[in-house]
């Protein structure tokens, strides 16, 4: 239900209890009931039926009232009886009131009638005594005499009557004894009297329990501690721990670090017993190093500590309470020593530059080491690097001597950077290094070294005067006017070749010069020696060969050398007319002074009497006929031939050949004819013998201007083997004069045997067989 709708109930019965009361009659006895608190929910308590004759209490309509409207109590019709609604506490409902009683009506509405009565809830010891404060503090000054008494907090019990609190006790303790007194309001409460005097520095508080009891018939009791602090009085002075500390402190402790803490104990309490501690005549020193807190004793730092400066400290120390009475003591702080400080190096002597010929264990530097650290942290190890050729040699004391371990070549290296790395055997270890910069200075024990031994260069023939051709170059290892190089031209072994006309040489750069222009035909090649001589002192030089070859261009034309065109008169060629197509008529022979593509010859039939009759042959100049001579064949003809070279541009030369056919040339044996001769035969006859007489001439010319051609060629070329230092083969050509590949003029495979048939009646030239070269 409602809380709302709740009340409006209870305010619509009272309404009608009043309306009720007007019309109906009202008991004035008063039935009592009595019940013990916490009885169990649905006991009974009493029975309407009998105790007021009432009849049907259903009927009636009967209802159970109380003055406060809660249910307390419910009515069972059927039965009368008188049942608990729920339990009932005394405390809860009365509180400390007593007697405890619940007024209630008993309504019956048909017809109207009320019955007074009430409820007694009887007390029982259900709550146990207790006290407010779980601890209960008692100051008592130790200066109390015996005989006073201290009134205590009493205990609490809800209950009433025998029920309540009813006695007192203290724990057995030889300075105190319990005295109850009456407060009038039938209450007592407890105190304690003191049997004899306190001494706080002998027993600065007491613990007693105090025990407050019920009377019920099962008694409880509860209890409570009470300390009992005895009050000092200042009759003792503070005392340290100790008349002297000692502490030793690492000179690296960080400022506000704590360096000791001092305590000093004061038998009073109170203000008499809170102690200020402080410095007591102390140094400037320590008055800027150390600070002490008033309250905690801590001494801390105030700046660094060096143990280098300042070993030790004595401080002063005094502990004051407050009532005046002071304590002294002193304190020794040992600064010890940390690894805080690295090695140091100092340079004693210094070479910066040494030379790569000095002796071994040359003096290269001279240092000393320090560290301002003592005991281990102080001493020091000195190394440098395992690979450098040079060593460390101790001296005195901490002196060190840096000296090579053998002579030095400044061309392998020029300079050294050594790192000496100086470690001392502290925790940690603190390294130094110190690097040392040692110059090696140069000497001249290098010689010029060309690039090459041997250096080969090319020349085109015809080259303009001045040309540079080529260019030398060495180097020296050395440095300065030791690696400053001169070239020049050495002597030539072969006093004949002059080489100071040909060649010149740039005596700073190596750059070479040819003076004139060469000719491949008379000089195609040449050396001599160059030479590299440095500045040093003394001065070193070296040497190299220089080839110097001249390439060929193509300033030659071809030069015929059969038929010869030059002589007083031309030379006529055979062709007998049975000759077979394909018939060797001529072989045109010419060279060309050049070389290689520039000496390719190519032989061309320019112009011919009759057309298609003759071809040349491109590669060897060979006149061939290509086809059968017949009667209408003119007797003679003249060819027109053109010889080429393969240079660039081509160069070319032309020859003209003259042909007369004649008959039955070239038979072993030719018969007289059975006719008579007539004059036109002996015409023919008489111009046959010319013919032969100057085809032998002819050929004699031939002969001879080939064996001059080629004394001439063998002197031209004896010479310049003796330029040159080489020397060509022995034979009857020169070999520049030969297509060895078959494609030239004059091929070596032939020879032309040339004889004359004096018994012949024909007179008959029996004339070029090729005949091979075994």
């Amino acid at each position: 239900m409602e809380p709302g709708v709740g009340a409006a109930q209870h305010i619509r019965q009272v309404l009608l209890f009043f309306v009720f009361l007007e019309g109906s009659s009202v008991l004035a006895t008063t039935w009592r009931y009595s019940v013990p608190e916490e009885m169990e929910t649905g006991s009974s308590i009493a029975n309407i039926i009998k105790d007021m004759d009432v009849g049907d209490l259903a009927a009636r309509g009967a209802r159970v009232i109380f003055d406060d409207y809660q249910p307390y109590l419910r009515l069972e019709l059927e039965t009368g009886n008188l049942l608990l609604n729920e339990k009932l506490d005394r405390e809860a409902l009365c509180s400390s009131s007593e007697p405890c009683i619940l007024h209630f009506q008993v309504l019956l509405e048909n017809p109207l009638q009320f019955f007074q009565a009430e409820l007694l809830i009887e007390d029982i010891n259900d709550h146990t005594p207790t006290f407010l404060e779980k601890l209960i503090f008692l100051n008592i000054s130790e200066s109390a005499t015996p005989g006073t008494s201290f009134q205590m907090d009493d205990a609490q019990d809800l209950d009433i009557g025998m029920n309540g609190i009813q006695n007192y006790s203290i724990s057995p303790n030889p300075y105190f004894y319990l005295k109850l007194k009456d407060s009038g309001k039938g209450r007592r409460y407890p105190e304690l009297v003191l049997v004899r005097s306190l001494d706080r520095e002998k027993e600065a508080s007491n613990s007693l329990i105090l025990t407050a009891m019920d009377g019920g018939s099962l008694p409880r009791s509860g209890t409570v501690l009470v300390q009992v602090v005895v009050l000092d009085v200042n009759d003792n002075a503070p005392e340290f721990e100790r008349t002297l500390y000692e502490v030793q402190v690492p000179e690296n402790s960080s400022v506000d670090s704590l360096v000791i803490k001092v305590s000093a104990t004061d038998l009073d309490s109170g203000i008499n017993g809170e102690i200020s501690y402080s410095f007591s005549h102390i140094s400037r020193d320590v008055q800027k190093t150390f600070e002490i807190h008033p309250t905690s004793g801590e001494v801390h730092l105030k700046r660094l500590l060096d143990f280098e400066v300042i070993q030790s400290y004595t401080i002063n120390i005094q502990a004051i309470d407050g009532g005046g009475l002071s304590g002294k003591s002193a304190i020794i702080v040992q600064v010890t020593d940390v690894n805080d400080n690295p090695p140091e190096i100092v340079i004693t002597s210094l070479m910066s530059s040494i030379p790569e010929n000095g002796l071994s264990e040359m003096v290269v530097a001279v240092f000393s080491l320090r560290d301002q650290d003592s005991g281990e942290n102080g001493r020091m190890m000195c190394s440098i690097e395992d690979k450098l050729p040079f060593l460390l040699k101790p001296t005195f004391k901490n002196f060190y001597t840096l000296v090579t371990e053998h002579p030095l070549d400044r061309e392998s290296r020029a300079e050294y950077n050594i790192t000496v790395m100086i470690s001392d055997l502290g925790t940690p270890r603190l390294t130094t290094q110190h690097t040392i910069t040692v110059h090696i200075s140069d000497i001249n024990d290098n010689a010029p070294a060309f690039t090459q031994t041997t250096y080969t260069m090319f020349v085109r023939e015809n080259n303009s005067p001045a040309l540079h051709i080529g260019t030398i170059s060495a180097t020296d290892s050395d440095l300065g006017s030791n690696a400053h190089i001169t070239y020049s031209l050495l002597p030539p072994q072969d006093q004949r070749l002059a080489l100071t006309s040909l060649i010149s040489i740039n005596a700073d750069n190596g750059q070479l010069f040819a003076l004139r222009a060469l000719d491949y035909e008379t000089l195609q090649a040449f050396e001599f020696r160059v030479g590299a001589t440095d500045r040093g002192s003394p001065a070193l030089s070296s040497q190299a060969l220089v080839r110097v070859v001249v390439l060929d261009d193509n300033d030659n034309a071809p030069f015929v050398l059969y038929p010869m065109q030059n002589a007083s008169a031309p030379c006529t060629e055979l062709l007998p007319r049975a000759a077979e197509p394909g018939y060797l008529v001529t072989k045109v022979v010419a060279v060309d002074r050049d070389s290689g593509q520039n000496a390719w010859l190519s032989f061309q039939l320019l112009k011919a009497t009759e057309p298609g009759l003759f071809s040349v042959w491109a590669h060897n100049g060979e006149v061939r006929t290509t086809r059968l001579l017949s009667e209408r064949d003119v007797p003679k003809h003249r060819l027109l031939l053109l010889v080429k070279d393969n240079g660039d541009p081509p160069r070319s030369a032309s020859v003209t050949l003259h042909l007369l056919v004649v008959d039955g040339f070239s038979q072993p044996y030719l018969p007289l004819p059975e006719v008579a001769h007539d004059s036109t035969q002996v015409d023919e006859e008489a111009l046959t013998l010319y013919l032969v007489i100057a085809l032998a001439s002819v050929s004699s010319l031939f002969l001879l201007s080939v064996l001059l051609f080629v004394g001439v060629r063998l002197c031209r070329r004896a010479r310049a083997a003796s330029l040159s230092g080489y020397s060509e083969p022995d034979g009857h050509f020169s070999s520049h004069l030969v297509d060895v590949s078959g494609a030239g003029t004059l091929s070596q495979s032939y020879q032309y045997e040339v004889c004359l048939t004096g018994m012949s009646d024909s007179n008959d030239i029996r004339f070029l067989k090729p005949v091979s070269q075994p």
